[in-house]
């Protein structure tokens, strides 16, 4: 009788200890193991942009149009480098900057309102192709960093992978992918190494025609238009003859036709309301911003999508889209992270990601 007892409790063990054994394979497969598809995986498709004009910029200045405090012009020289005093201001604030995100000063930030845009840096780079503008704002008792882009071609709206590798979980800090591919600007892309669907169109190339339900997918065309559509609404191979150059499977989006299109009940997955966020927008043509802000600290408590929405629209974003946020929001300018990536609110540390949106040649 003893004998048979034992034999279901060591059959439940056994199915027990297979059970954990398994969930912790998929588990670790799920979002751990890198699964390498393709190695080198930099190639570009520039016969894109093979009938489109490009416009040399002047090496005049950049700012936003917006109806906040305008990015003021610069004279960098033709070459994209900061000038000097723009550098030595740019740093010392910035430095400002991250000793607040770590407590200090908070008393003083928390009398800004979430009607002011009270602005905290200004760094600005051009040549004939590219013009940059980084300025920081503090709204919503949030830092949040805007990237002012220009551009004679979309062609240097660029992105890349993590170790130059398309595949699962494979990925880097988002300032080792942007040093490796020589960078001016970088922020983390839509992290598509931790789904297993959705469009992935990079420089011009399908890596995945996938549906992924109810998502939004951004496409940035050749032209450098904007246009938000629905997942499987085309499919990549339609899209890449229709021009596009980059295709993004995240979401949602923020702006269409200059409108705002979440509402204050809109969230990603079961995310909380107030994150670190990343985004990007067009105001007109080759005219776009990039967009990081901080969370999850006392000093900078992150942005809600709808918040970030109507601070886009307030810089004069027609079309914007939200990209991976949290612990990935990481913004790259010039050789060095800007804002203060946070997973946990508890230290400033950028988390690997699979993929980067950055402005380079």
């Amino acid at each position: 009788m003893k004998n048979k007892k034992k034999k279901p409790f060591l059959f439940a063990l056994i199915y027990g200890v297979l059970l954990v054994g398994y969930t912790g394979y998929v588990m670790l497969d799920t979002f751990v193991i890198p699964r390498a598809e393709e190695t080198g995986a930099g190639e570009a498709n520039y016969s894109l942009f093979e009938d489109i004009e490009t416009k040399p910029l002047s090496p005049a200045s950049v700012s936003i149009s917006s109806q906040a405090d305008s990015v003021g012009s610069s004279d960098s020289s033709a070459n994209p480098e900061r000038s000097e005093s723009v550098s030595k201001t740019g740093r010392s604030k910035r430095s400002d900057s991250r000793s607040r995100n770590t407590g200090t000063d908070r008393d003083s930030q928390s009398e800004s309102t979430s009607s002011e845009k009270e602005t905290k840096t200004s760094e600005s780079l051009s040549d004939e192709n590219i013009s940059i503008t980084l300025k920081e704002y503090y709204e919503n008792n949030t830092a949040i960093y805007v990237a002012d882009v220009r551009l004679s071609s979309a062609q240097y709206l660029k992105t890349a992978f993590a170790d130059d590798t398309y595949g699962r979980n494979v990925t880097a800090p988002t300032s080792e992918t942007a040093a490796k591919n020589n960078a001016l600007l970088a922020i983390n892309g839509d992290y598509y190494g931790a789904r297993e669907k959705g469009t992935v169109i990079r420089n011009g190339v399908l890596y995945r025609d996938t549906v992924s339900a109810d998502t939004d997918i951004l496409c940035i065309y050749a032209d450098g238009h904007f246009e938000i559509m629905k997942s499987g609404e085309k499919s990549g191979e339609e899209l890449i003859n229709e021009g596009v150059w980059q295709a993004f499977c995240f979401g949602p989006g923020l702006i269409e036709d200059g409108e705002i299109t979440v509402s204050e009940s809109d969230e990603v997955g079961r995310a909380m309301a107030s994150n670190p966020r990343t985004a990007v927008g067009i105001i007109d043509e080759l005219h776009y911003v990039f967009v990081v802000s901080d969370g999850r600290t006392s000093a900078s408590e992150g942005l809600s999508l709808s918040e970030l929405a109507a601070f886009m629209k307030s810089l004069g974003v027609q079309t914007a889209y939200n990209l991976d946020g949290g612990g990935s929001s990481t913004m790259y300018y010039q050789g060095e992270v800007v804002n203060n990536p946070t997973t946990t609110g508890h230290g400033t540390k950028e988390r690997s990601v699979s993929d980067i949106v950055y402005i380079g040649y």
